[in-house]
Formats: structure tokens, sequence, C-alpha cells
């Protein structure tokens, strides 16, 4: 079974037409995934990336971007992967069916199977002198077996050679690894990986019968167990776990140097070795000790990598979570610079300060270089260029520059890259001063009756350029939002007002937002508003004054009802005080809340005394907090004069 990309399937009936309905409909592109990786392989003859699933017995084809463009399913446990020298053929190991797979490489298409007449393989798989090589056996005794596309199996003569191994004892331990290299394509890299064992051989397999170049016999002089073996392009030597160099020669193997310690590793045709160490690829050149380029991968399982042949690019398979996705990491050669710039963290304005920092590389800069300065504050919000400053031999920089502006001022140090090294920017911030301007508002602390309108002035001193003011109200309570009275210059004395309806007791600020010589200053005046009070005397029969005071006339057996109008607020109420007139003095005779309905009354009958000649009179009043409320000021009501006669 094999699938197709829709468009790729489409194209083919319906050419162009259809090709640009595709394109119309811009459908998201899916990155290569396997949820157990069986191989990678990079073909640079048709720009492909395959990569198997032992887990669903699939190949997924992918282009140079990582995106998945064909896949072909139904071949079984697909163990390891390997591409003919021109690219036309695809080689997958199969050991659950004991076979190679041989595929077309540009369609997928199953070309020939081979059986391999074993029931321990084969494991890896590479193509060397025109010959697909592979491994078998158990952990105690492997091998090495090759498959001949040339032969025809109608012929009567098998394809598939057993037992090729050139050293019959020790020979192979395990299902080793395998390694070819392009530069030297007679040439087979095997590294063992059975039992207690770092056994490893090169074998040249450019002639009829493989003939044994070099052999270690894994006694952990070298190696610690081996988990990936790579053929080194332009040196004699092997690459063991992505860290140990391993030169062979006169047969023998012997220790040649050794990068950071890392994981696994795939070296490319120009001798760049891509290493995975925890969840970073970093790429060395040929014997250095520091890389040229590093990656984060986001995951610390990183299954395997490999380089396109022009060594443009790395792809690796990187851990999910769920399975593994093929991400491509490009321009490996170009170097990450380290750029630091240290400025002081306050400054006085119009005073000199000295910038410092350093450029590095792990790769060695060109002499010369020059740093693009920029300094972004109040007087230049875009950036202003500075003087270029030059890196010194150790890397390290330094300028001075006199702030004109205070605030925050910014200092941006760039490096414009070049054809080995990306640009790189940094920068660091100095508060530098300002001075304090005068600011001040009238009538803070003033009580006013309600709804009286009071005029709020802000007065400004001298500032740099800015003379603009704002002027806002935040009348108490949650209902009523801040709100922007007025904004704009003052007048030729430094002065704006606005004015505010003191209905509830109100905060008023006016705000200076500064400018490049004198800081932001806000400052804040409470102007505080009584309620508003009335109370309405009824069922008296005459209004009638006592010496100088006008009383409410009540007959000794009539109820009196005082009937309250305060200004309405949610929950708010009235306090209703009592007092009696005795032997010429006011005592008083009771205090009580009694709740505002919405309409802002409220309504109180003073029972009938029963008695003639009682003098009394009553006062509402609000009290901030004890009326359930504090969004105004304590405000008394007048006092209302009652006579109770015959």
């Amino acid at each position: 079974m094999r699938s197709t990309s829709a468009a790729t399937a489409l194209a083919v009936l319906f050419s162009s037409v259809v090709l640009s309905a595709v394109a119309a409909g811009s459908a998201a592109a899916a990155a290569a995934t396997v949820s157990s990786p069986g191989g990678i392989v990079v073909d640079g003859a048709l720009g492909r990336v395959f990569v198997g699933d032992s887990a669903s017995g699939t190949v997924v084809a992918a282009d140079f971007s990582g995106t998945a463009v064909d896949s072909v399913n139904g071949l079984g446990t697909v163990s390891d992967l390997a591409v003919s020298d021109d690219g036309a053929t695809l080689y997958a190991a199969v050991p659950s069916s004991h076979e190679i797979v041989a595929l077309d490489a540009a369609t997928l298409d199953v070309k020939a199977r081979y059986t391999v007449a074993t029931d321990t393989g084969p494991r890896h798989v590479a193509f060397a002198g025109g010959k697909v090589w592979f491994t078998y056996g158990d952990q105690w005794d492997g091998d090495l077996g090759s498959v001949d596309p040339a032969v025809d199996p109608a012929s009567g003569t098998d394809p598939v050679t057993l037992g090729q191994f050139p050293q019959p004892y020790p020979g192979v331990w395990g299902q080793a690894l395998l390694d070819t290299d392009p530069n030297t394509p007679g040439l087979l890299a095997v590294g063992e990986t059975g039992l207690s064992t770092d056994s490893m051989a090169v074998v040249d397999v450019s002639g009829g019968t493989p003939q044994l170049t070099a052999w270690y016999d894994g006694d952990y002089t070298l190696n610690d167990g081996i988990g990936d073996i790579d053929l080194v392009p332009g040196a004699p030597q092997v690459l063991v776990n992505g860290t140990q160099r391993d030169a062979y020669a006169d047969g023998k193997f012997t220790a040649a140097g050794a990068y950071p310690s890392g994981q696994r590793a795939d070296v490319s045709t120009s001798g760049l070795v891509a290493q995975v160490a925890g969840d970073k690829v970093a790429v060395y050149r040929a014997n250095a000790a520091q890389p040229v380029r590093t990656y984060t991968t986001s995951s610390s399982d990183t299954a395997d990598l490999a380089w396109a042949p022009d060594s443009s690019r790395i792809f690796a398979l990187v851990g999910t979570g769920s399975g593994y996705s093929l991400k491509v990491l490009t321009q490996p050669t170009v170097n990450n610079p380290t750029l630091t710039v240290n400025a002081p963290s306050t400054a006085t304005r119009a005073k000199q300060l000295t910038v410092t920092g350093k450029l590095s590389a792990t790769v060695p800069l060109p002499s010369g270089v020059k740093l693009a300065v920029t300094r972004t504050d109040l007087e230049s919000p875009s950036g202003k260029a500075l003087t270029p400053v030059a890196v010194k031999a150790d890397g390290t920089y330094s300028f001075t520059d006199t702030p004109p502006a205070g605030g925050t001022v910014t200092y941006k140090v760039t490096y414009a890259g070049d054809a080995e090294h990306f640009a790189v920017t940094a920068s660091d911030k100095v508060a530098v001063s300002r001075a304090t301007p005068t600011l001040t508002l009238n009538n803070n602390g003033k009580l006013y009756n309600y709804g009286t309108d009071v005029t709020f002035t802000a007065h400004l001193g001298s500032t740099y350029k800015n003379r603009t003011v704002e002027i806002w109200a935040d009348p108490f309570g949650g209902d009523k939002p801040k709100k922007l009275l007025k904004t704009g210059k003052v007048n030729s004395s430094g002065n704006i007002s606005a004015i505010v309806d003191m209905t509830r007791d109100t905060a008023v600020t006016a705000v200076f937002k500064g400018d490049a010589r004198f800081a932001p200053r806000t400052v804040k005046s409470t102007g505080y508003a009584r309620v508003r009070i009335s109370t309405a005397v009824s069922r008296h029969y005459k209004t009638a004054k006592i010496g100088s005071t006008t009383y409410y006339w009540f007959h000794k057996s009539t109820d009196p009802l005082l009937t309250t109008t305060m200004t309405y607020y949610p929950g708010r109420k009235q306090r209703f005080d009592l007092q009696v007139y005795y032997q010429g003095r006011w005592y008083s005779a009771d205090s009580e809340y009694f709740p505002l309905g919405t309409s802002g009354k409220s309504a109180v009958r003073l029972g009938a005394p029963g008695e003639s000649g009682i003098r009394a009179r009553m006062r509402s009043v609000y009290v901030n907090g004890s009326s359930g409320d504090t969004v105004n000021s304590t405000t008394y009501g007048a006092w209302k004069y009652l006579y109770f006669s015959n």
C-alpha cells in the first residue's frame, strides 16, 4: 500500500489547472513525522529526505523544507534505509520479513524484494561499491551480507550473499552499525553493538571480496560501547558516538582526539560534524574544539540526523512526546556571535558616561570589526546614530556619550555580520536624571455645598518643551470612573483650569507627563461635597413664632409627619435627630437611622405626646460612613421646630 499527496495525484490528471486550484486553496503543509524511527537517508539527486517508521511499516518522503510529500506503507518493521549512489533506488531493511526492499526513490513503488535467509536480520543497511550491505545476527554472533542489484534472480544466481565479514573470528558481534562516505565509495565502517563490546572495523568493499582495512578487537581502550559510527571524509578516521575520533592505519585504530561530549553525530561530505548532545545539535569543523553553530531542538530526544549532500542543512528527527518530527536546521556553517552591552544603570543628564561590551564568537571574527551604535531617548524616539565603535583584538569595545535627554536612554549596538557570522544586536538601558518641575493644584481639602461648580486651577513652573497639563476628576464611589476634564497647554502664567460639579467628594489630579529635561509629575487635591437635604413638616394646624423662632403647631393628640429629601445613593440612610426643650435647654431625646427610598425620600412619623405645652425639634443628617456610604461629606439639615398645644 502506498499514498501520494493529493496535489501530486491531481496534478498528474489535470495538469496546471489543478495546480492553480491547489495554490489558491493554500492548504497547510504537513511536517514529516514518524512514531518510531527506522532510519533516515538523504537523496541529493532528488532533493528528498526519507524517514522510516518501524512501528507502522512506513517510509515517508519529505522535501528539503521538511514537508511530507509522499509515503509508502505496509513494508513491515523498517529498521534502516540507504540510497544508491545515483539516488534512483531507496533500500529499506525489513527484519520482520527478513527482506531488503528496493523502492523507486522518485515514486516509492516497490522495485524488488530480496530475501535474506536468516531469522536475525537484516538490521542496518548501507550502499557502497555498487552493492547494498547489511548486518544480521544475534548479540553473540553477527555478520555482514550484501545484495548485488545487478544480479537478476531469474538467472538462477541469488543476488544475496551472507557471511562476508572478512575476519571469521573474532567477527562481528551483534547486528553492527554501518556507515559510508561518498568521498571514499568503496569503504564501509562497521561498529559492533553486541553484548559487552566496542569492536569496530573499516572494510574495503570496492572489489569482489571484502577486505579488512583496519580492525579493533574491543578491549575498551578506545571506546566505551558503540552507539554510533561515522566515516570521516578527508581523513582515515571514524567518529564514534559523535565524540571520539579514532584514526586507522596499518590495520589498527588509535585515538585521534575528541569533540565535546555527545550521543551521536553525522559527518557531512565536507567534513563538518553535526553532533547531538541533549537538546542541542552542535556543528563542528573538523577537529575543532568550539562549535560553529549550535541549535536548540526543544527536546532532549533527537533520534537521528543526516546532512544534505551539499552541507547546506541538517535533517534531525526530534522527539515530540508522541513521536518524532523532521526538523530542518539551516545555515549550519554560519556562526552565532555573542554581543554584550554594559551601560551604567543611572546617569546625570548632560554629563558624560561610558558604555562597554564585548563581541565574541567561536569562529574568529574579521579584523577591524566596527559596531553600529544607536541612542534612543525622548529627543530621538526613532533612534540617533552615534559614531561606530571599533572592536579591539580581544573583542572588547567602549565608547563615551553625553546624553542630552533624561528619562530612559537605550544604547543599541549592532554587528552587521559577515559571510561566516550572523548579525547580532544587543542593548542596555540607562535611567538618566531629570529635574523635578513645579506643579500645584488649588482647593485641596475645601468643602462645598452640593452641586457647586468649583474651578480647579493647576500651575506649572518652568519646563523644557512640554507645557501640556491634564486635569482629571475621580468621584468617590465605585460606580463612576475617573474622567479627563481637560488637557492642553498652560497659559502664559503657567495656569490651566477645569470646572468640577461638586456632587460628590472628588479627587482631582493634575498630570504633567514630562519632557526631555523635566520628569513627569502628578499632584492631587481632594474637594469635598455635602449632600442636599430638605425636610417637609405636615399635619400641623398653623405656624407661629415663639420668641424669634418659627414653630409648627400641632394639637397634642396629632402625630407629626416629617418627610426628608436627601441626595440619593444606593443603600443610603438619613439620621433622624430629635431634641426636647426643658427649662431653657435642648436635650437629645433620640437619634435613629432611616433608609432613603430610590426617590431620595424618607418619611418619619413622630408619635403624639398627648400633653400640651411641649416643644421639640428635629433635623436630618447625612453622616459619612454611618449613613451607608462614603461618597459625600457629613451634612446637617436645618432644625424643624414643633409645638404641641391643646
